[in-house]
């Protein structure tokens, strides 16, 4: 009976050991086929498993497309242990249909609730978190330091004085914001960011996952304001006609000041010709006082599928993947931003302007053609486009969006 006895505490301590007990394979699907995510994920396996030598990784890579479309395959038939995916509005399908797993025990355990803030909103649904974030990238306003030092402009903070600056540089020849539209999407960084400073980053939501109609006086609002920059010919003449390196020489040229862009278009603009000091960054201005300062910054996560096998071992997993160390590794090798706000700092003076920004932000927007479904992004894109060629014709382009959206989430 003593035997027994002993051998079974032994059996208990055993489970009560955690992780430890269930160690063994983790199996990871991701999209990191690009040079740099690649070998940030090689990197980011290797010292997993330097630190836990009782978990081996398999590592199953797709490309980006390919990926896209195997995930709603493989989560339902053979689900691996971990699968990367996206936050926001396009987490939410996967959540609701049971696919993923309940995660909210990973950030409790390990103080993720304070370390990766500024993504939780765009982790929970029903209050619960449902995988881990571990990079993203700013978006906002760069704009020519050296330009705006000429004609006498501090960055705005608000909307009367990105106003006043914007009538301050036409007057003197120059076109306050640079943009080209002939792809679409850069229109959705337009609509995204008056939409989080109008109505707010909750409204923002509700709309993108199509709960509020596009006929909602709120959404006109948000155009209304649009229309402040479009109606005086602020933007560049021609937008629809170039992609948005087109636009760029124009920066470069000083025949434009500003560019409401993700942080990738700084390594274009140098190229281009501009050094470091003649390009300034600012945070998107206040538009409605009083509301949070919500930004747009597309987060790239990982999930443990609800078929997972092995979940104690890839919560072991999303733990590290969530560490200031690994996310400052991960994203020193990606040239993008780590989620925790308790990792090193960026050197690059642009990705540190990123960083203070969105470690402080409200909530996270994900993109317009991220955070809402596909065919109703593609409509919202061209009557964005179609609106700042055409301002007047705003509410036959609303209603027309309305009929999208009723199709789309009837």
């Amino acid at each position: 009976m003593t035997m027994f006895k002993a051998l079974a505490g032994l059996a208990i301590s055993a489970l009560l050991m955690g992780s430890a007990a269930f160690a063994g394979e983790i199996v990871i699907n991701s999209d990191h086929s690009d040079p740099a995510p690649k070998k940030a994920m090689e990197e980011l396996i290797a010292d997993f498993q330097a630190k836990h030598p009782d978990i081996t990784v398999k590592w199953n890579n797709f490309d980006h497309e390919g990926y896209k479309a195997a995930i709603r395959n493989f989560l339902t038939a053979d689900p691996p242990d971990v699968a990367a995916w996206y936050a926001g509005n396009r987490m939410a399908p996967f959540v609701e249909a049971g696919l993923f797993e309940d995660v909210s025990d990973v950030w409790a355990a390990n103080g993720l609730d304070d370390q990766l803030k500024s993504s939780a909103a765009s982790m929970t649904i029903d209050g619960k978190k449902w995988g881990v974030p571990y990079t993203y990238y700013q978006w906002g306003i760069y704009y020519r330091a050296d330009i705006f030092k000429e004609q006498g402009i501090e960055p705005p903070k608000t909307w009367a004085e990105l106003l006043a600056a914007s009538e301050k540089l036409h007057a003197a020849g120059i076109a306050p914001f640079a943009i080209g539209t002939k792809a679409l999407w850069p229109t959705g960084g337009w609509f995204d960011y008056l939409n989080l400073r109008v109505n707010g980053y909750e409204f923002h939501m509700d709309l993108t996952a199509g709960k509020v109609p596009y006929t909602d006086p709120r959404v006109k609002a948000v155009f209304e304001k649009w229309a402040e920059l479009v109606t005086p010919g602020y933007f560049l003449e021609n937008h629809a006609a170039i992609d948005w390196q087109d636009a760029i020489p124009q920066m470069v040229q000083g025949k434009a000041a500003m560019y409401l862009m993700g942080n990738f278009a700084v390594a274009t603009m140098k190229e281009g010709g501009l050094t470091e000091d003649q390009i300034g960054f600012m945070q998107f201005p206040e538009i409605t006082p009083g509301i949070p300062m919500a930004e747009e910054a597309p987060t790239d996560t990982f999930h443990i599928p609800a078929g997972a096998k092995n979940k104690e071992d890839a919560k072991v997993f999303l733990a590290y993947l969530a560490s200031p160390e690994a996310q400052a590794k991960m994203n020193a090798t990606l040239g993008q931003l780590p989620v925790n706000n308790q990792a090193a700092k960026p050197a690059d003076k642009f990705l540190e302007a990123g960083f203070n920004m969105l470690s402080n932000a409200y909530a996270l927007a994900q993109f317009y053609d991220r955070d809402t479904d596909a065919e109703m992004a593609k409509a919202g894109m061209e009557g964005f486009q179609e609106f700042m060629v055409k301002p007047d014709q705003i509410d036959r382009i609303l209603e027309r969006l309305e009929k999208v959206r009723a199709k789309v989430y009837k």
